[in-house]
């Protein structure tokens, strides 16, 4: 079913040991096998079927209602599933409690204790679990150290920032040294300029213990910028199970192309196969190539929708050429900083009223570009992926 994905590391991935992994449960920390939700009539997770790597960065992302938080929720123990298993290290894990489970957890909204200070906060963890003082006071101090924060553990919550806060909420996670720790939204709080900050701490943060991580978010950025692997949810499935590059340059559904990152759209059917590509003809008459994205689109007389991504469209100058050409006239300027987004029209082409977003780099030499001016556009039939509708 969706979802599936080889029970084998990638090469190269760490795996939080000094030894080699030669056994397929070596390399998979975490295993969804078969697992359902339910509450009442509405199947929140259907059938899903995931292996986590060992040492990981796996991200759950999609819209609201797709089913990534309660698959989160599950494995952390606060939901029950309701058919299937979850096992981590091998082991079944479905009916341990939440506190028995050791796993790491970093909540939205930070859960911390307001009553305590910073250190007390940390600390509490590693008291519930018998640790001697001196032991406490040892990790404690390393992991203030670890999210760059010494010197704050006299202070309470509510003298600290957003992300001084969220800092502190990770090293409770951590501190007493889990192998697996999750996260749910946990930067969603924050204002962009702090949490795009954030997302490379914990990135360097999870390259430095090579722990794995379990991570959900709705924010596709956040997600392409911190994974090593992305499960796309939609509709309590896992749509697209890839690296971030493969996620975002080659989309397996339209839902996938259209939810991660903008695109263009373009309505067509199958003139011609050539091989990997395909001849499409779209409703203005006009033929374009694309690559075929599985064997639905691979056939004659196929309608597919075409997506091309605005950053893949270029303006062609007087003789040069593309595999794919059209006349267009710019509507819209907007300047972007490090690029420049023109909206152009092109009659039976693009999206709405033949609409087609262009992204092209802010550089010198750039042409004046005003609304209202021809400009003639073109891209590389493997930039343009034909998917089924």
């Amino acid at each position: 079913s969706s979802g599936t994905v080889p029970r084998l590391a990638a090469p190269g991935h760490p795996t939080g040991s000094g030894v080699p992994m030669t056994e397929e449960a070596s390399a998979v920390h975490v295993r969804f096998a078969d697992v359902s939700k339910r509450y009442g009539s509405v199947l929140a997770v259907k059938n899903l079927n995931l292996d986590v790597l060992r040492g990981e960065f796996l991200t759950l992302l999609g819209p609201s209602g797709s089913g990534k938080t309660t698959a989160l929720m599950m494995l952390a123990g606060f939901e029950e599933p309701t058919s299937g298993e979850i096992l981590v290290n091998d082991r079944r894990i479905d009916n341990v409690p939440p506190n028995r489970r050791g796993i790491g957890m970093v909540f939205q909204n930070y859960a911390l204790f307001p009553h305590m200070t910073v250190a007390e906060n940390l600390a509490f963890p590693l008291e519930v679990r018998g640790l001697g003082k001196a032991e406490i006071a040892e990790r404690v101090a390393s992991v203030l150290d670890m999210v760059r924060l010494p010197g704050l553990g006299e202070r309470r919550p509510d003298q600290l920032s957003g992300g001084q806060q969220q800092r502190i909420a990770i090293a409770r996670a951590l501190i007493f040294k889990p192998t697996l720790v999750l996260m749910d939204e946990p930067l969603s709080a924050l204002d962009k300029q702090l949490r795009e900050q954030m997302q490379y701490e914990i990135k360097d943060i999870h390259a430095r213990l090579g722990v794995t991580f379990v991570y959900v978010t709705h924010d596709q950025t956040e997600a392409l910028t911190m994974s090593d692997r992305i499960a796309v949810f939609d509709a309590g499935t896992i749509q697209q199970l890839s690296d971030p590059a493969t996620l975002y340059e080659r989309p397996q559904t339209r839902f996938v192309a259209g939810f991660i990152g903008e695109n263009n759209r373009f309505d067509g059917t199958v003139e011609r196969v050539e091989g990997q590509q395909v001849a499409v003809r779209l409703v203005s008459g006009l033929t374009v190539r694309a690559l075929a994205v599985g064997e639905d689109t691979a056939r004659t007389g196929a309608p597919v929708v075409l997506s091309l991504r605005p950053e893949r469209l270029a303006l062609l100058h007087a003789g040069a050429e593309a595999d794919n050409m059209l006349q267009a006239t710019i509507r819209q300027t907007v300047y972007g900083g490090d690029h420049i987004r023109l909206v152009c029209t092109a009659e039976g082409v693009g999206g709405p009223a033949g609409q087609l977003v262009v992204k092209i780099p802010n550089r010198s030499g750039v042409p004046s570009l005003e609304p209202g001016a021809p400009v003639r556009l073109g891209w590389r039939a493997e930039d343009c992926l034909a998917l089924a509708p």
